[in-house]
């Protein structure tokens, strides 16, 4: 038998068993996985797959900033008493403020 090194990982312990219970639909464990996912990176040279911030348009951008600025109390919402009350609103024709 090859002789083996060590490797420590952290992970969430309920990403641990999630992905115990995948391997084990392969019948293979995450040490089985990690060590397919090593060779793998050797074959390849690097990362077996692609590596890449998300990219959105301006709009979703603009969108995720406006969240960000409305979570930070940037921006003052709106709140209503009621459902119905929020939908009357959107229902009139005074939506131009």
């Amino acid at each position: 038998m090859a002789k083996t090194a060590n490797i420590n990982i952290r992970v969430e312990p309920e990403v641990k068993a999630t992905v115990d219970g995948i391997f084990s639909h392969f019948g293979i464990t995450v040490a089985d996985a990690v060590n397919i996912f090593l060779h793998k990176v050797m074959i390849v040279g690097g990362m077996p797959f692609d590596m890449a911030l998300p990219k959105y348009n301006a709009e979703t951008l603009s969108a995720m900033q406006e969240a960000r600025d409305i979570a930070d109390g940037k921006i003052e919402t709106k709140s209503y008493a009621s459902v119905k009350e929020m939908i009357a609103e959107l229902d009139s024709d005074d939506l131009d403020d």
